[in-house]
C-alpha cells in the first residue's frame, strides 16, 4: 500500500453557495448497475424505533473498528462528540468512499444507522457487513434514469429504507448520510439531494408525536492530508449543529409515526437543505481546485513562520488554511504559493518541507530507514502471515478498481476490517493445529493470538511509517540540488517578502 500522486481535474470558479454547486449525476461503476431485487428486498429495515442491526456484531465490528483505523492512519486529531440528547444526522463532504462515514463512526460513540448505494448492501463481501450493520439501500436517481432500476421497485425501496432511518432517527439513534449522494473528487461540495433532508424532516414529525427530543444535524468536517494515500493524517471536525424544523399538522405526525411515508412539501424540504450546505462547506476544503487548496496550506505555514511559531498539527494547519481562505489573498501571492505547493507535491511532499526561512530542509534520515527496516523485519514473520496477503489484495484492487480514486482507501479499509473479523481467527486456529493439535488448550491459543497480530501489525507500521519518513528525506534532498528546488526557494522567499508588506 503506497502513495500514489494523480492528477486531479480543477473546477474553474470557488463555491460559494449552493445554487452554484455541481449537479452532476455520478457515474456508474459496473456493480452500481446490477440491481439484485432479491437480495435488496431482504435487507433487514424496522419502522417502530428499532435499530435493525444486529446488536452483538455491532459491539464486534466498533472493536473492530478501532484495529482498522489505527492501521488506515499514522496521526488522528478528533473534535469533542456532540452532546445532544435527541437522534443525531451526521452529514460530511464525500470525497473518500467507506472511509468517510468509518471515520465519523469512529468519531462519536453511539450506534449508527447509515443509508447508501443500493449495492453496497448486496455485493459479496461489503454487504455481509453492512446489512449486519443495520445499513439501508437506496437506488439513486442515476441507476433509474440509466434503465437499470425499475422505477415502483426503487420507490418502494427508497420510502422503506427513509422510513427506517426517520425512526432510527427519532428514537434517539445516530445517522451518517453523505448529502452530496455520490463520492468525488472535488475539493468543494457538490449540490446536496433532498433524500436526507426528506427523512429528518419526517424523524422531527415522528419524534414529536412520540414526546422523544428532536433530532438535529450534525454537520462534520472530514480533513485528510491526502485522502487516497495510505497511513494519511486526519481531522474530524464537528461544526454548527442544525435545527430540524417542525412541519405539517398533527394528523400528519400521526400517520408518518404509523409508518406511512409522507413527502415533506418541498417550500420546507429546499431551505434547510440549502442551510445544511451553507454550515457544511466552510468546513470541507472549499476551494476551486486542490492546487488552490495546498496553496492556502503553504501560506498557512509561511504566516505562521512570520509570526514566530510553527504549525505543529494538522488540525493547526486545517485551520490556518481556512484563515487563508477566508482573508482573500491577493492574486500576486495566491499564484505565487500555487506555483511552489505544486513542485512540492509533484515530488510527493508538501509544506512542511520548508524551513522557517522558506528553504528545502536538509536533512540525513538514514537512521529512520534502518529502524524503520529492522521493525519490519522483526514483525514480518507474525504480520506477512497474518495480515500480508489482506493487505496485498487491498493495495492490488484498491489500485485498479473502476470506482475512481475515492474507492482507493474503501479496499485498504476492507481488508483492514476482515483481517481481525474473519481472517485472523481462521489463520489463528489453523496455526494452533499445527502447534498444540486439537486439544482444548487450542481455544486459548486462538484468543491470545489476535492481540499478538494486532501488536505486530502496529510494529511492523510504525517501522513502514519509519521508512517514509525516509524516503521524504530523500525526495527533499533531492529536489534542494535540483532547478526545481531552487526554483521554489525562489518563490517561497518572493511569498513571505509580500506577506510582510501586507501584515
Amino acid at each position: 500500500m503506497t502513495r500514489c500522486v494523480l492528477n486531479l481535474n480543477p473546477t474553474p470558479a470557488n463555491v460559494s453557495d449552493a445554487d452554484e454547486a455541481p449537479n452532476v449525476l455520478p457515474v456508474l461503476s459496473s456493480s452500481a448497475t446490477n440491481i439484485n431485487s432479491r437480495k435488496l428486498m431482504q435487507v433487514p429495515w424496522d419502522h417502530s424505533g428499532k435499530h435493525p442491526g444486529n446488536r452483538p456484531f455491532w459491539s464486534l465490528l466498533t472493536n473492530t473498528v478501532d484495529i482498522a483505523w489505527s492501521y488506515l492512519f499514522r496521526r488522528v486529531e478528533i473534535d469533542h462528540e456532540p452532546t445532544h440528547e435527541g437522534g443525531l444526522v451526521y452529514a460530511s463532504i464525500h470525497i473518500n468512499g467507506l472511509v468517510d462515514p468509518l471515520a465519523i463512526m469512529k468519531s462519536q460513540s453511539r450506534r449508527i444507522i447509515s443509508i447508501g448505494r443500493h449495492d453496497i448492501m448486496t455485493m459479496p463481501v461489503i454487504g455481509w457487513l453492512t446489512r449486519r450493520m443495520g445499513s439501508q439501500p437506496v437506488i439513486r436517481k442515476a441507476e433509474i434514469e440509466g434503465g437499470f432500476a425499475d422505477k415502483e421497485l426503487a420507490t418502494k425501496i427508497n420510502q422503506r429504507s427513509m422510513l427506517t432511518m426517520a425512526n432510527c432517527i427519532a428514537s434517539g439513534h445516530a445517522a451518517i448520510v453523505m448529502p452530496e449522494g455520490k463520492s468525488h473528487q472535488d475539493s468543494h461540495l457538490h449540490a446536496l439531494r433532498t433524500g436526507p433532508l426528506r427523512f429528518t424532516l419526517n424523524a422531527a414529525s415522528i419524534a414529536h408525536h412520540r414526546g422523544l427530543d428532536n433530532p438535529m444535524i450534525q454537520p462534520v468536517g472530514l480533513h485528510y492530508r491526502c485522502h487516497h494515500w495510505f497511513r494519511t493524517d486526519i481531522y474530524v471536525e464537528f461544526g454548527e449543529p442544525l435545527i430540524i424544523p417542525l412541519v405539517g399538522e398533527e394528523e400528519t405526525h400521526r400517520r408518518v409515526s404509523e409508518g406511512e411515508w409522507i413527502e415533506p412539501p418541498a417550500e420546507h424540504v429546499i431551505p434547510l437543505k440549502e442551510e445544511l450546505f451553507d454550515k457544511l462547506s466552510p468546513i470541507t476544503p472549499d476551494a476551486p481546485d486542490w492546487e488552490t487548496y495546498r496553496a492556502w496550506h503553504l501560506l498557512g505555514h509561511r504566516r505562521a513562520n512570520q509570526d514566530g511559531s510553527r504549525l505543529s498539527s494538522y488540525k493547526e494547519e486545517v485551520l490556518a488554511a481556512r484563515e487563508v481562505r477566508d482573508s482573500s489573498p491577493t492574486d500576486s501571492v495566491l499564484n505565487k504559493a500555487r506555483e511552489a505547493a505544486q513542485i512540492l507535491h509533484s515530488h510527493d511532499l508538501d509544506s512542511r518541507s520548508l524551513d522557517s526561512e522558506g528553504r528545502i530542509k536538509r536533512e540525513s534520515s538514514f537512521v529512520s530507514a534502518i529502524l524503520g527496516s529492522l521493525l519490519m523485519l522483526l514483525s514480518s514473520p507474525i504480520s506477512i502471515p497474518s495480515t500480508g496477503l489482506q493487505a496485498f489484495i487491498g493495495w492490488y484492487v484498491g489500485d485498479r478498481t473502476d470506482e475512481g480514486v475515492d474507492a482507493r482507501t474503501t479496499h485498504h479499509m476492507i481488508g483492514a476490517v476482515f483481517s481481525p473479523l474473519l481472517m485472523w481467527p481462521l489463520i489463528s486456529f489453523i496455526a494452533g493445529i499445527f502447534v498444540v493439535g486439537l486439544e482444548p488448550v487450542l481455544l486459548a491459543f486462538v484468543i491470545l493470538s489476535l492481540p499478538v497480530f494486532h501488536i505486530s501489525n502496529l510494529v511492523f507500521l510504525r517501522g513502514y511509517d519509519l521508512w517514509v519518513d525516509y524516503g521524504d528525506a530523500k525526495r527533499r534532498n533531492s529536489l534542494a540540488n535540483s532547478e526545481e528546488g531552487r526554483r521554489l526557494e525562489e518563490v517561497t522567499t518572493q511569498i513571505d517578502s509580500e506577506l510582510v508588506v501586507l501584515k
